[in-house]
């Protein structure tokens, strides 16, 4: 089932009314209530700051796997509140993601970045340029990626990827689409923290990433492979608007960026919504730190038939 994502964008009153997520707008006097199952909600955004949640709710949407994520001024996604753990044997299974070899977590970051380079090569051919060197460099993926093809396949893809005046530069406050890339890594991140913990593991403690300021280390390995389905997405959206209306990120972008989690992944020839999709990856993922399988399921994006 796909869990539902909740954007609120103008002052609302969320609190839990016996099973379901209930919605009031105490600005707007003549707009009727609404209410969703919570066991429904898989990802909650709140974007503005007269939005006010009671504790009870917060605590039924933790109990159901549920990730929140809080925007800061500009509308960007700044914080993230999601459960500790979420499956009945946590402890063991999180003893086997802490208890890893260096060899499998450099096999895994090979997979991860293997897979990276081969879905941006695709994205490439799709917007009709050229790819053959990325197909090179995920060709050469060593464990551990020791050559760091990961960064300099990124540094060709966005060059090739985005048109303009001077080369696009990638960067969190640089200029647009960048705000849309941002907003849409964002979500995405949810998903995979989300899923992370479904399946016993901790987002904190990463393969490759290391940053002891990062509390989603592990978050923002997994969901490299899943960036290019972010970038497909938002060049599609970016196509259909004018620059001021990109600039702004205005709520109607942000809410076609939303549908990432429905987006249409195949893994390993079966196909499914995204955020369905990402909880078979990280599935595969424990079964790697268990010992149960060797290979990661990651998506690949798709040529049209």
């Amino acid at each position: 089932m796909i869990k539902k994502t909740l954007y609120f964008g103008n002052p609302a009153y969320l609190k839990k009314d016996q099973l379901q997520l209930r919605v009031e707008y105490p600005e707007d006097e003549e707009k009727p209530p609404k209410t969703v199952p919570i066991e429904d909600v898989g990802i909650v955004i709140i974007d503005h700051p007269r939005v006010t949640i009671t504790q009870a709710l917060l605590t039924a949407l933790i109990e159901n796997n549920a990730a929140l994520l809080s925007c800061d001024s500009r509308h960007l996604p700044a914080g993230l509140f999601m459960p500790m753990s979420a499956n009945h044997i946590y402890t063991e299974k999180l003893r086997y993601q802490l208890e890893s070899s260096e060899p499998l977590r450099k096999n895994l970051w090979q997979q991860t970045v293997k897979a990276k380079i081969e879905n941006q090569a695709r994205v490439l051919r799709l917007m009709g340029k050229e790819a053959d060197n990325m197909d090179y460099w995920a060709s050469k993926v060593r464990s551990g990626d020791p050559d760091n093809y990961e960064g300099r396949a990124a540094a060709n893809y966005w060059v090739r990827l985005i048109d303009g005046d001077e080369p696009f530069k990638r960067g969190r406050f640089e200029e647009p689409p960048n705000n849309l890339l941002n907003y849409g890594y964002a979500v995405l991140r949810a998903i995979v923290s989300r899923s992370l913990v479904a399946s016993g593991m901790l987002p904190a403690v990463g393969i490759h990433h290391r940053n002891k300021y990062n509390p989603f280390c592990l978050a923002d390995d997994v969901m490299e492979p899943y960036r290019p389905f972010v970038d497909l997405l938002v060049l599609e959206i970016a196509g259909r608007y004018d620059d001021d209306e990109i600039e702004q990120l205005t709520p109607r972008i942000k809410q076609e960026l939303l549908v990432l989690p429905t987006l249409d992944v195949r893994i390993e020839e079966a196909k499914s919504p995204l955020m369905v999709g990402m909880q078979r990856t990280t599935a595969s993922l424990m079964q790697c730190y268990e010992g149960e399988k060797r290979k990661i399921a990651y998506p690949e994006i798709q040529f049209p038939d």
